[in-house]
């Protein structure tokens, strides 16, 4: 079972502020009172207030939620609201994205959701063609995938002899080499590599020749998008398993922030700071 931080941050964050919320509008009255009455009954010389710095000490949970919750806050709503890391844990997204890539999430740009229960608050974009887009698994919703979008609702997808068509338009594509991986890409090393003009975008992609190809026509259903690893014979998407709902989506990945291969034992400085196209 996958560990869903998302529900971790809600629950800590609610239960958290519950605790502070309830001891501010409840409990540190009580004390007080305490206090004062135990001032009272030293005498009438005495100072209201507690008679030692113990009697002010706050509960242990009530000091680690007043500690977390802020903390937690801050996490949950830029998580959730303006960009979420991913790391990319295979190769379908070769070669514009490696194993071991860390990736931030534009949360905001195909609208901004609730948090757990995905619900919209307010329209933000659309998607478009050739987005890179991380999305939740239709086939299991508590994984996230990352692909490229090549389909949009209403398009006709037609892919033959290891070439993409979008509404019966051959989407070009230039030879640029044999490919040549590092680390946990060199399983990928032979593959062809080739320019895919995917309109608008002009991205990268491989194909092995030999290997056996998916065909078929897809006609895309509204409120649904079809997606395409830029890994093409390596790469679990759209052609076997169906469409993404447009509310699976999570957002449009922009920026590559780190490279760890800890399969491989390698790390590339020089992919910090990558846009992705």
């Amino acid at each position: 079972m996958s560990l869903d931080l998302e529900l971790i941050l809600v629950i800590g964050t609610a239960v958290t502020g519950l605790i502070w919320a309830a001891d501010a509008a409840v409990r540190r009255t009580r004390r007080r009172e305490q206090w004062v009455a135990q001032g009272a009954g030293a005498g009438a010389g005495a100072q209201a207030g507690p008679a030692t710095g113990e009697d002010r000490k706050e509960p242990w949970y009530v000091e680690y939620s007043r500690s977390f919750f802020p903390v937690l806050l801050i996490v949950l709503l830029l998580r959730s609201f303006v960009a979420e890391p991913f790391r990319i844990p295979s190769g379908s997204m070769m070669p514009t994205l490696l194993v071991g890539d860390f990736i931030l999430v534009n949360k905001f740009a195909y609208g901004l959701r609730l948090p757990v229960v995905y619900t919209e608050l307010l329209e933000m974009g659309e998607p478009s063609r050739g987005d890179v887009a991380v999305f939740r698994f239709p086939k299991n919703p508590s994984e996230d995938y990352i692909k490229r979008i090549v389909g949009l609702p209403g398009d006709h997808i037609a892919y033959y002899d290891k070439k993409l068509y979008v509404n019966g338009q051959l989407m070009e594509q230039e030879p640029i080499g044999i490919y040549r991986g590092e680390g946990s890409g060199r399983v990928m090393n032979g593959a062809r590599r080739l320019e895919e003009h995917l309109d608008p975008v002009v991205h990268d992609i491989l194909i092995r020749p030999n290997h056996p190809n998916v065909e078929g026509d897809y006609r895309v259903p509204e409120g649904h998008y079809f997606v395409l690893g830029d890994n093409r014979d390596n790469s679990n998407d759209s052609r076997f398993w169906g469409f993404v709902p447009e509310d699976y989506l999570v957002g449009k990945a922009f920026v590559i922030w780190m490279n760890w291969d800890m399969q491989a034992g390698d790390m590339d400085l020089s992919r910090i700071g990558e846009t992705i196209e």
